[in-house]
């Protein structure tokens, strides 16, 4: 149990690193840190996720408003219909999901498992895109423009989707940045830290109180992941994130397939 803690913790600095190190994914590893080696329930470890996701992207979004890279305007344009949507499916969905939904054989899908299962495949979606990695570089400025309608349904895709599995969501929300607001990708990457720590945040706040909140556990966690976003800023001056972000990519492909596997024979 000691050991598996210490892990836990390790794992708590290493989403940290992987944040200031790429600018993104590492939230993905937060829900199976907490699940296996932290033991926490896999609904509560989501909704801790969205806290300690959020304090993390906000630390990143703090960073870059300081480097003028933030589009507001876009970001509350975005980030609207997606906090509408996460602070929804914490409140009211993920608490109306029957605890066992069928059952096969002598298998049966608790609600645990089906979270489990569709952070998984959600992992799995993340590690194709980081494996692929083939976004361009900025190009000039041009005039910023929206498409509400598409934004919105975006918007709620998205924060139903950090709803349920409490990661950060920045794979979809980057693409339609650049898509649907015609924002710089420099402006975009730094942009949707924003927008994911407005959603995650307000999204936990739907939990507050539908769960029994460990606060000194989620304050320990995610101030250790914090310090892990400074310290991966710093190893960024010497490693190539780019890099990294494939390697890393097809680790996450690894453990998406790993949780599959583990739930399903359980």
């Amino acid at each position: 149990m000691e050991i598996q803690q210490l892990l836990g913790y390790f794992g708590a600095l290493l989403i940290g690193v992987v944040l200031g190190l790429i600018g993104g994914g590492g939230s993905i590893l937060t829900v199976p840190i907490l699940v296996y080696l932290m033991f926490v329930n896999p609904v509560t470890a989501t909704a801790y996720s969205l806290f300690i996701v959020g304090v993390s992207a906000l630390v990143g979004a703090i960073r870059n408003i300081q480097k003028g890279l933030v589009d507001f305007k876009t970001a509350i344009v975005f980030a609207v219909p997606a906090f509408i949507a996460v602070y929804g499916t914490r409140k009211f969905l993920v608490p109306a999901i029957p605890e066992e939904l069928f059952s096969i054989g002598s298998f049966t899908m608790t609600k645990n498992i089906a979270i489990m299962l569709f952070f998984a495949v959600v992992m799995l979606v993340a590690s194709i895109s980081m494996i692929r990695n083939k976004r361009s570089e900025p190009e000039e400025e041009t005039v910023i423009t929206y498409n509400f309608p598409l934004i919105i349904i975006e918007g709620l895709v998205v924060g139903v989707l950090t709803g349920i599995v409490g990661a950060g969501g920045g794979f979809l929300i980057i693409p339609a940045l650049v898509l649907l607001a015609k924002l710089p990708m420099k402006k975009a990457v730094a942009t949707s830290l924003l927008i994911i720590a407005i959603k995650s945040l307000i999204g936990f706040i739907g939990d507050v109180e539908n769960l029994d909140i460990d606060w000194f556990f989620l304050f320990k966690f995610t101030t250790i992941s914090v310090f892990g976003i400074f310290l991966g800023i710093y190893l960024s001056k010497f490693i190539n994130g780019k890099h990294l972000k494939k390697g890393f990519g097809w680790f996450v492909l690894v453990m998406g397939v790993y949780i599959i596997f583990k739930e399903l024979t359980k």
